[in-house]
């Protein structure tokens, strides 16, 4: 029996084809040579459902072409329910910031050049007075994550010098990252104190020698220790090492600017709150609950912020004007605490209603039984992600589609949708969480659930 592979046509021979041509005068040709390549490829490898015509070479040709043109990082809808979801780049930026981007992208800027002197300036001055104003700090200074605000910190410093922190705070952040790694790579000797659940103030004062440089105070924003337990507050710890003229570093993790607590959202420092405890200095990121851009912040005394600022390690941990421009435009936003509510998305999902949420769920799962599926709105519970408030229940509302035997294929053909929707599987159905969905958004996500469906 002839092997029905041996019947198809060569690269050459479908580029020299008219129906190669409507793509060959859109795009390079190497480009869509590949793309001839990977359609052929594809039909040799399923010989049962290759190309039998121009019209489905066309077909395969334009499918290869279009995965091979479509970007790497790509928008997706988030219904997982998790709002700072860091597998899909945590907090989605408010309008303003998007148009502050769009402003120092197109054209040139100020970033390191004084308009009142003439002369060279500094990036580092950019979002300071903003910071300054919001926190109360003494000085600010940006850079690239808040990982590396960290690390700039101890290697400011108590490079070659102990760092005291607590055992119960040495935790592990996302993809495997741990503090003590981290404050390894800043030069610092770690040494810890206390025990996992009690660390107590005469551990740090035993501690705490000529060979210290630092103490460093880690909030436990991904996680919750309860029962048998206790720390130090910083105030505490900032009493004790001015004895010794020691500086204190609190790494405050999710920087978050306004209390939430009037939405059940309790137990996480506000930025402001925590420069108030007297900190040497305080670091946090800027994409978790400020709502910014990814950053490193770190807040704090004049002098300590002024040594950060003239380490040479600060070049390599320095951020572009894109991100100035969209945390100075999102910082902005919290002058007007109610409109940083409203159009700060982060806080806008976190604290939505429920019953906006439901209805919303009812919505979408009428219009997609009205197309003649099975959709139904049912209670769900989301979260708020990012190491943010580990032990809070977001109350939602949510859309489940299919059941055991369809939900995971269902699943799969949302993430490959041309605008990818990712969910989450629970009790054999297909859940899209609208805790994380923002409500211009719903048609959208009702369109692809729709394609996907078809």
């Amino acid at each position: 029996m002839t092997d029905p592979r041996r019947a198809l046509p060569s690269v050459n021979a479908l580029l020299s084809a008219d129906v190669a041509q409507p793509f060959l005068a859109r795009a390079p040709r190497a480009l869509v040579a590949d793309a001839v390549r990977d359609a052929i490829a594809g039909a040799r490898r399923d010989p049962a459902h290759a190309p039998r015509d121009d019209r489905e070479w066309e077909a395969a040709i334009a499918t290869a072409l279009a995965a091979r043109e479509r970007r790497s990082l790509r928008p997706v809808l988030n219904a997982t329910g998790v709002v700072l979801h860091t597998n899909l780049g945590r907090a989605p930026l408010p309008q303003a910031a998007l148009d502050a981007i769009a402003e120092a992208a197109a054209g040139y800027a100020n970033l390191e050049y004084d308009l009142d002197a003439g002369t060279r300036g500094s990036r580092y001055g950019h979002c300071v007075s903003l910071l300054r104003e919001l926190t109360g700090a003494e000085d600010a200074l940006v850079v690239n994550n808040g990982a590396a605000a960290l690390v700039l910190a101890l290697d400011t410093l108590a490079a070659g010098r102990d760092a005291i922190v607590s055992r119960g705070e040495l935790v592990e952040i996302g993809g495997s990252f741990r503090i003590p790694d981290i404050m390894a790579k800043s030069g610092a000797r770690l040494v810890e104190v206390g025990t996992t659940n009690r660390t107590h103030a005469d551990d740090y004062r035993r501690a705490l020698g000529p060979t210290t440089g630092a103490v460093v105070k880690v909030h436990r924003s991904n996680f919750a220790l309860a029962g048998f337990v206790a720390d130090v507050p910083v105030r505490e710890l900032v009493a004790i090492c001015a004895e010794h003229g020691v500086p204190v570093v609190h790494d405050l993790g999710s920087g978050l600017f306004l209390s939430l607590a009037a939405f059940s959202l309790r137990g996480e420092p506000v930025a402001a709150e925590a420069v108030r405890e007297g900190a040497t200095v305080v670091t946090m990121s800027g994409d978790k609950l400020l709502g910014g851009p990814q950053a490193g912040i770190a807040l704090g005394r004049a002098d300590a912020i002024a040594r950060m600022r003239r380490n040479p390690l600060t070049r390599a941990l320095r951020v572009d004007k894109l991100t100035l421009a969209a945390l100075e435009a999102t910082l902005a936003l919290y002058r007007d605490p109610p409109r940083a509510l409203r159009e700060i998305p982060a806080l806008a999902l976190l604290t939505t209603p429920v019953e906006s949420l439901r209805a919303r769920a009812e919505a979408i799962a009428a219009a997609l039984v009205e197309a003649g599926h099975a959709a139904t709105a049912v209670p769900s519970e989301g979260s708020v992600g990012g190491g943010a408030f580990p032990t809070a229940v977001l109350p939602s509302a949510a859309v489940a589609l299919g059941g055991a035997a369809d939900a995971e294929a269902l699943d799969a053909r949302l993430r490959h949708a041309s605008v990818p929707v990712v969910g989450r599987i629970a009790d054999g159905r297909l859940l899209l969480d609208l805790r994380s969905v923002p409500a211009r958004d719903d048609p959208a996500l009702t369109a692809a659930v729709l394609a996907a469906l078809a």
